[in-house]
């Protein structure tokens, strides 16, 4: 009952044209989420409408509406609808639309919208004059085209080179992408092949120094981006910047029409455009024709269309003690049978502390002191899923906080049928949003780094297949470099057995082609990549571990085709020589600054 509470108080209900006609007497913004009553308000923004509540801390400029179009004429062209509609109503004026659940988009706009009101209620600008829009059905729109029926014209491939992802620029790139507000819609980090790059590159195929560049552009790891233009109410504008000369003319030749320069008009900039401007455009290379973008879309991501209706999402979820002693494979199956992947799963017995943080919600109960006896008292197990809409589907299998509240709405929920005598809580938790989520991911799967070699003998084929294991076992490739590794690089790396009598062996062996050297970061990179590699003998390998990439690829004990890091403490010291970067220096795992419910609470988490 208490969440419904909360949930009314954040968005006023609107289910008639009076009440409408009401609403738009608001002052400021007033953002409207459009539903039929068959499916209700869009639950998955209302984490962001509370954040925003909460953070720009605006109760006279900032109102959150739910409309209902059956029962308000003025909605009547968004019945029979199936996706989401926001509506952006300023000082009475609808002056904006998005349409789905784009999160990214809606915040954008949203602080734009009061960052403006906040200004037009200082004095410090004037109002701008927005064109209202009017709602017509969207099949009898004159001259528009639906996104949805053009989306080829949505979509620019951006490649990120691997120059600037040797930099760790990429972060910095995909962040002014999203500021300006465009949509990344899918991304893959990869190395391209040599035929991709002369695919994307044709049109400077004839420039002299073609065969360097694609020698360039095989060797290191790109970011492959499909990046959408949004919908025509996306904040992806620039504001016009001042020219003197220009202002001069104007102020010669009308000089008392000079417009203030909060009123100066906005140009809309393409990606290509935009990035320019941005100083950016050498490290990410665009396409935007429409027929060459299909093509590459295609070319990188073959399964787009159903990738991009898939709302993938990763939350964690607990096991509290009780249940995960007596119950663990039970659970486990119906999770597996509703669809969930689980990425990464560890029994973890909590701190008082810990405990305390993931049961703040019934610190106020009488039972709640036996509530963290009980979860300090052994292991919980720690999941991170993966599904379509993970986040809503685990809420409403779980069910309520509550056992009685569970019985009495949801019988069928985990919550009722695996309660646990004397402690009327839910024996399941889960995040209780995506933010949430990544923090809580973070903190109790902190990510390890290990380095990892493909080594000269491997093919080109073999090589791309190998890449595929890795990324399929969950580990991202953070760095990635070709070279050829000559006697003073593989010190670095085979440190431990360089004074070996077969040491020059594998100087020969490394000393015959380019090898790929690379950061792998996962949750327990160093133990889980050893497992992939699998044993050092291919033979042994094909006996104990036929599923391996030594088993697969490796034709002895030096043409094993994989090499990695046999600690933490050898993957830090070698990263740092091989990379040059900044690794923790704590060797049994990584201490976590971890922000939580509002406090600041500090852990060790051990790895290794």
């Amino acid at each position: 009952m208490a969440s419904k509470k909360r949930e009314i108080q954040l968005q006023t209900v609107v289910n008639s044209q009076s009440l409408w006609d009401e609403m738009l007497q608001n002052k400021g913004l007033t953002v409207i989420d459009v539903y039929q009553a068959w499916c209700g308000p869009c639950k998955a923004m209302q984490p962001l409408f509370r954040k925003l509540k909460n953070e720009l801390n605006e109760d006279e400029l900032l109102h959150f509406v739910v409309a209902e179009a059956d029962n308000i004429v003025t909605l009547q062209s968004f019945r029979d609808k199936c996706e989401p509609v926001f509506l952006f109503s300023v000082n009475g004026k609808i002056i904006a639309k998005i349409i789905g659940a784009n999160a990214p988009l809606v915040n954008q706009k949203i602080i734009n919208l009061i960052d403006e009101e906040r200004n037009i209620e200082a004095g410090e600008m004037v109002r701008p004059q927005y064109h209202e829009i009017t709602f017509v059905d969207s099949d009898a729109e004159d001259g528009e085209e639906s996104p949805y029926e053009s989306a080829e014209q949505l979509y620019s491939i951006a490649i990120i080179k691997p120059d600037a992802v040797i930099a760790r620029k990429s972060l910095e790139i995909k962040k002014k992408i999203l500021e300006a507000g465009f949509v990344i819609e899918i991304e893959d980090k990869r190395v391209l092949t040599e035929q991709q790059v002369r695919d994307f590159y044709s049109r400077i195929a004839d420039q002299p120094d073609f065969e360097d560049f694609v020698l360039f552009m095989t060797n290191g790891l790109s970011h492959i981006l499909v990046i959408s233009q949004g919908n025509e109410e996306q904040p992806a504008w620039e504001e016009t910047e001042p020219n003197p000369e220009t202002e001069t003319k104007v102020y010669e030749d009308h000089h008392h029409e000079v417009a203030p320069p909060t009123l100066r008009k906005e140009k809309r900039y393409s990606l290509q455009e935009y990035l320019e401007r941005q100083h950016i455009s050498q490290l990410c290379d665009i396409e935007e024709s429409i027929a060459n973008v299909n093509k590459f879309i295609d070319m990188f991501f073959p399964d787009f269309k159903s990738m991009k209706n898939l709302k993938l999402e990763k939350i964690l979820a607990l096991l509290r003690p009780d249940l995960f002693q007596e119950k663990k494979e039970n659970v486990l199956g119906i999770i597996h049978d509703e669809g969930f992947k689980i990425l990464m799963q560890r029994p973890i017995v909590l701190s008082e502390e810990e405990a305390q943080t993931l049961c703040k919600e019934y610190e106020n109960e009488d039972y709640f002191e036996n509530l963290i006896k009980k979860m300090t008292s052994s292991p919980s197990l720690a999941l991170v899923l993966l599904r379509d809409n993970c986040l809503q589907h685990w809420k409403e299998l779980i069910g309520p906080s509550s056992v009685e509240k569970a019985k009495i709405s949801l019988p069928e929920s985990l919550c009722a049928q695996f309660a646990v005598e004397g402690l009327p809580i839910n024996q399941l938790y889960g995040s209780d949003s995506l933010e949430t989520a990544e923090k809580e991911i973070q903190y109790f799967f902190p990510p390890q780094q290990t380095l990892a070699l493909i080594k000269p003998h491997v093919t080109q084929e073999q090589r791309e297949e190998i890449l595929k294991y890795i990324k399929e076992a969950g580990f991202e490739i953070t760095q990635m470099k070709e070279m050829l590794l000559n006697e003073e690089a593989a010190d670095k790396i085979y440190s431990k057995i360089k004074t070996k009598d077969f040491y020059k062996d594998v100087l020969e062996v490394l000393s015959e082609g380019l090898s790929l050297v690379m950061i792998l970061t996962k949750w327990n990179a160093v133990s889980d990549w050893r497992r992939l590699m699998g044993p050092v003998d291919p033979d042994e390998a094909k006996l104990l571990s036929p599923d391996s990439i030594r088993a697969q690829f490796g034709t002895s004990v030096l043409k094993n085709a994989v090499h990695g890091s046999s600690n933490i403490h050898e993957a830090m010291e070698t990263i740092n020589q091989m990379f040059e970067v900044l690794v923790p220096e704590n060797p049994e795992g990584n201490k976590v600054w971890y922000l939580l419910n509002d406090c600041f609470l500090f852990f060790a988490c051990y790895c290794d």
